[in-house]
């Protein structure tokens, strides 16, 4: 039996806050062991994500990034090299780049270009538009987190003047694309927090980054697009701020936050994109497949009753690694058995549409 839904179709469902005929799969990308299509394929304006695509070097703004095979291509400010020291000479330092003449149909058309290279297919796969990684981590990225942390607390204002700054850019630029890419959500993101706390008070996220994803989910509301929020560690804090600009998903929602606690007070209204980590016996050299399956009938079990969940984890390694590549095989292909029959209605087979998230 085909599936009657596509992933974008299913994902959207539960996005909605309606139960999904199978347990949606989001990632971030192409996961090592997945085989089916992403549920969500983001675009990146290519002149502002390019660095990235190319595991490193410099961003808009002029910030250098560096990454490397061990690490899976992840790519990170290079370390002791940032480009800003005193907040208040922030105006002499970070300079907005000019987007005169810029045929944004050709931006467009070659982003998309690029993601029908790796094999998507729009039909099948939501589209999200991204362009950073976040207004707190684009400011500890100029000045590090010592010096950044510290200026947040003795010159707040000047802070919130340049997230202002930074945000017209950002919020310019979205709104010349936005109206062709057409895409089904903006995914919005903002590492705030370590696993264990956040590293602001939520008075100060509130004051100082919200107004700005605030004013990007703005654009997104006013077309009747999704919203979701990428923030990695404990961050429940936060969650009242993002509903409020109408966030309706919340990738990665580590453990170590208390997800029965949150889907017991938002229900639907937060959908649950996590709530799996590759710690703790998952990570023993000595973990068995079966172990590793149970974790996910676990997880469902546990998360995905009535909707409002999406699978959203696996394991990470270096590039290569076939260690890590055996166990999201194995990962994957319980999270497709146990995830497709987990509301009764999903496929028996699943239809394959293009090749975007093979291994």
């Amino acid at each position: 039996m085909a599936a009657k839904l596509t992933e974008r179709e299913n994902y959207l469902m539960m996005l909605d806050g309606k139960e999904p005929e199978w347990v949606p799969i989001y990632s971030f990308g192409p996961m090592p062991g997945e085989t089916r299509p992403c549920t969500s394929a983001i675009f990146t304006p290519p002149f502002i994500g390019e660095f990235r695509m190319k595991g490193g070097g410099k961003d808009v703004w002029g910030v250098n990034y560096v990454g490397s095979d061990s690490t899976g291509k992840a790519i990170l400010p290079e370390p002791g090299n940032f480009i800003l020291d005193d907040v208040e000479k922030w105006h002499d330092v970070i300079k907005a780049p000019s987007l005169e003449g810029i045929d944004w149909e050709k931006v467009v058309k070659d982003g998309m270009d690029g993601l029908y290279k790796m094999g998507y297919n729009r039909e099948d796969s939501a589209l999200s538009y991204n362009m950073h990684a976040g207004y707190f981590q684009d400011f500890v990225a100029f000045m590090g987190f010592e010096n950044g942390l510290c200026a947040l607390y003795e010159e707040p204002e000047e802070v919130k003047a340049l997230m202002d700054y930074i945000c017209d850019w950002y919020t310019e630029v979205e709104e010349h694309i936005l109206d062709i890419l057409k895409p089904d959500c903006i995914d919005l993101m903002d590492d705030v927090s370590t696993w264990r706390a956040p590293f602001i008070s939520e008075q100060m996220y509130h004051d100082i980054f919200l107004p700005c994803h605030d004013r990007e989910a703005k654009l997104a509301r006013d077309r009747g697009m999704r919203i979701t929020m990428h923030c990695c560690g404990e961050a429940s804090e936060f969650i009242d701020d993002w509903l409020s600009i109408g966030v309706s998903g919340w990738d990665p929602a580590q453990l170590s936050n208390d997800i029965d606690a949150i889907q017991a007070k938002y229900g639907n209204k937060l959908a649950i994109m996590g709530a799996w980590d590759a710690r703790g016996r998952l990570i023993e050299p000595d973990v068995t497949d079966e172990e590793i399956r149970q974790s996910v009938r676990d997880t469902m079990d546990r998360y995905a009753k009535g909707g409002g969940f999406a699978w959203c984890g696996g394991y990470l390694g270096a590039v290569g690694d076939q260690e890590v590549i055996r166990k999201n095989k194995v990962l994957f292909e319980e999270v497709y058995r146990y995830g497709d029959a987990f509301y009764g209605n999903g496929p028996e087979v699943h239809k394959v549409v293009g090749t975007y998230g093979k291994a």
